[in-house]
């Protein structure tokens, strides 16, 4: 008999901190009795308490029974197998997350979630929990890598508790229907119970996952409110409904739910942003846990060159479990020591510098600074492949993010000026994508909030260009920096408070040289006009 599972307040919370608004519950609960729904999965329960977290994250008892849980609706909790196997015992952590018997507790169902090395010490809170009357469903995480003999050993050791259903959960969202059918398979030459699948839609294959797996007999399928759940999420709770209704011949009232998803959940999707995008497909292709993805899209520091660069370099180095470590580590994506071969002072020392941003502001203003060029004869370095000026004007070039440099490599290899680089910290197909181009290798250190000047390399509070560029004139001792196009960034963008903060924190720095705007800006800079100078 087919089990339709609905876990918004539970995986959704990854995004609001499981604190949901008693009206948006009240109105969610109608809404799955209407849509068919058989079990609503309304959060965590957890002895963990570390910042503020609402109480979907906990889901006592004494929450649930103020709620008022239309009928016919069957009550979930989910507990992480994390907190089963860890250091305080197993018995005293299910008598303190279940102190009441399932005949005087609102819930009726525990799923236990765990990753493949806790499985085994996990199963035996199964046997716990079903002798206080609970229905126990298990979820495997993270098994579409794992090999046909490593599953049917994990559902032959399911065999020997009373699981009312054994899901497996496409953790990475990098399955296709083929995969999952294969992994139903193979679990079933062992495990003769009923089955259950938790897809994500990485790859917005979440949908089409869930629903061969009913064709191949699994009886239990979850799915989430516009998706919302970790990451990109999952598959959507409006489209299954309608997919079951079919299977099941019934008829169901699907207005409550578009009504819920017009005035709480489509809002709430505008503001935290769940959902798949390239990145996601990007990081369900490469295996890669989407909360490396979720995390950066979150954090303003985060530009769309450096997601990718962070993706590629947890494909070749591996993100399948998620640490904000490893996170932190994988941005910092140049590799070996900053030491660089070239110092600046070659062509920078007392020399006023004219540095080129990318704002509109260059090509606005671009007879007033080709007029300041000729008359003044400062040293034109541009960022990137800036070329809003004539070519001949300037010097060199500046960049240093490894893939906006595989981008504008083929640019860069027809630009006549030297390009100033990270050279030998580079990823090896950069540098090999840059071919015969001439290089002054300057090394580049990020490190947060800090600023330095060395001879060959210097440290920076971020891997921003614009950062860069100031380091190669200051290291190189020039004698001040002028800067246009820099018009800056609207006031709600991300990107500006960024550039603002970094711009405090160079001329804030020990040895920072003078800089003036001399085309609009929206950032705090010593501003003078290009005509007048």
């Amino acid at each position: 008999m087919m089990k339709f599972l609905d876990c918004t307040l539970r995986d959704g919370g990854y995004y609001n901190a499981w604190d949901f608004s008693g009206d948006l519950v009240h109105t969610y609960l109608n809404a799955m009795q209407a849509a068919g729904v058989d079990i609503v999965e309304l959060g965590l329960r957890s002895l963990k308490n570390v910042g503020f977290q609402g109480p979907c994250a906990f889901t006592t008892d004494e929450f649930l029974r103020n709620l008022k849980i239309p009928t016919g609706l069957t009550v979930g909790v989910m507990v992480n197998g994390s907190e089963l196997v860890g250091k305080t015992s197993q018995l005293e952590v299910l008598e303190r997350l279940f102190p009441n018997d399932a005949a005087n507790s609102p819930v009726d169902l525990v799923r236990i979630a765990c990753h493949v090395h806790e499985f085994t010490d996990s199963l035996p809170a199964v046997s716990w929990l079903k002798q206080r009357g609970y229905r126990v469903g298990f979820n495997l995480m993270q098994v579409a890598d794992r090999t046909e003999q490593e599953i049917k050993e994990l559902a032959r050791e399911a065999n020997a508790y009373p699981l009312d259903a054994l899901y497996f959960a496409d953790s990475m969202g990098s399955m296709n229907p083929d995969q999952a059918a294969q992994i139903i398979q193979w679990i079933r030459t062992e495990w003769s119970g009923p089955m259950g699948i938790h897809t994500h839609d990485n790859l917005g294959l979440a949908l089409s996952n869930t629903l061969r797996a009913i064709d191949e007999g699994v009886t239990w399928v979850d799915s989430t409110v516009t998706g919302m759940g970790r990451g990109p999420g999952n598959a959507r709770t409006e489209e299954l409904a309608i997919e079951i209704a079919e299977r099941r011949g019934k008829p169901i009232n699907m207005v409550p739910l578009m009504a819920l998803l017009r005035e709480h959940f489509k809002p709430m999707q505008a503001h935290y942003g769940w959902g798949t995008n390239p990145y996601y497909y990007l990081a369900g292709k490469y295996g890669i846990h989407p909360t490396y993805i979720q995390e950066m899209l979150s954090d303003s520091r985060y530009s769309e060159e450096d997601v990718l660069a962070v993706i590629e370099h947890l494909r070749r180095e591996g993100g399948k479990k998620f640490s904000l470590g490893t996170l932190d580590a994988a941005r910092h994506f140049y590799r070996g020591k900053p030491e660089g071969r070239w110092s600046p002072k070659e062509r920078f020392v007392g020399r006023e510098v004219l540095l080129l941003g990318t704002g509109p502001g260059v090509a606005r203003h671009r007879d007033a600074l080709e007029r300041y060029i000729h008359v003044h004869k400062p040293l034109v370095l541009a960022l990137n492949t800036q070329s809003a000026i004539d070519a001949a004007l300037i010097d060199l070039r500046v960049a240093c993010h490894p893939v906006r440099l595989l981008a504008d490599c083929k640019v860069h290899t027809r630009l006549p000026q030297p390009l100033i680089t990270p050279y030998s910290m580079l990823p090896q197909d950069v540098r090999d994508s840059l071919g015969e181009k001439q290089v002054f290798d300057f090394g580049l250190n990020v490190q947060s909030d800090s600023f330095a000047f060395e001879t060959t390399h210097c440290t920076l509070p971020t891997s921003l260009v614009v950062g860069y560029a100031l380091a190669v004139a200051t290291s190189g001792q020039a004698s001040r920096i002028l800067m246009a196009g820099f018009d800056g960034y609207g006031a709600e963008d991300p990107r500006s408070s960024e550039m603002h903060q970094l711009l405090e924190q160079y001329q804030s720095a020990h040895g920072a040289l003078p800089i003036t705007a001399i085309t609009p800006t929206r950032y705090g800079l010593h501003s003078e006009s290009v005509y007048a100078l």
